[in-house]
Order: structure tokens, then sequence, then C-alpha cells
């Protein structure tokens, strides 16, 4: 299941980075957000920067943007993820 939310994080965050105008932008961040409650509940915060560490390298990368800001759509999940 990981490495499928994996892929599909990356899948979102490129595209928003390399689409930040188009009007799919809110609707990839609300999955986004999901996928971020979705890890919590499975495996707490430490799941969560698993999982966002890899999202970073390979995004990084692979088209040379940074997804950091996107760690803000997972605030709320836990008292310790604060972006």
């Amino acid at each position: 299941m990981d490495a499928m939310l994996e892929e599909e994080m990356i899948d979102l965050i490129t595209f928003c980075l390399q689409n930040p105008d188009s009007i799919e932008v809110d609707s990839k961040k609300s999955r986004i957000s999901e996928i971020g409650r979705e890890l919590y509940t499975d495996g707490g915060v430490d799941a969560m920067e698993t999982m966002f560490f890899a999202i970073q390298n390979r995004i990084t990368e692979e088209i040379g943007k940074d997804p950091k800001p996107f760690r803000a759509l997972w605030n709320g999940n836990s008292e310790e993820w604060k972006y």
C-alpha cells in the first residue's frame, strides 16, 4: 500500500508543482491531505516522515523543484507535525 500511495503522492505533487495555475490543483491538494491522514492513522508521524522524505528526494531529483511546502497540507494530523 505504501508504494502505491508514494507513487500517487509523487504524481499529485509533481502535477501541482508543474501546473500551479491549473483548476485541478485544489482537488489534488485535497487528496494529498487525505493521504496524510491515512498515513498517520496507519503508522503515525514516523510513517508521514518516511513517506515525505522519499517523495522529497525523488521529486527534487526528477524535476528539480522543492515539494517541502506541501508538508503543510498534513498539518493537523498530529501535534508533532508542524510545517
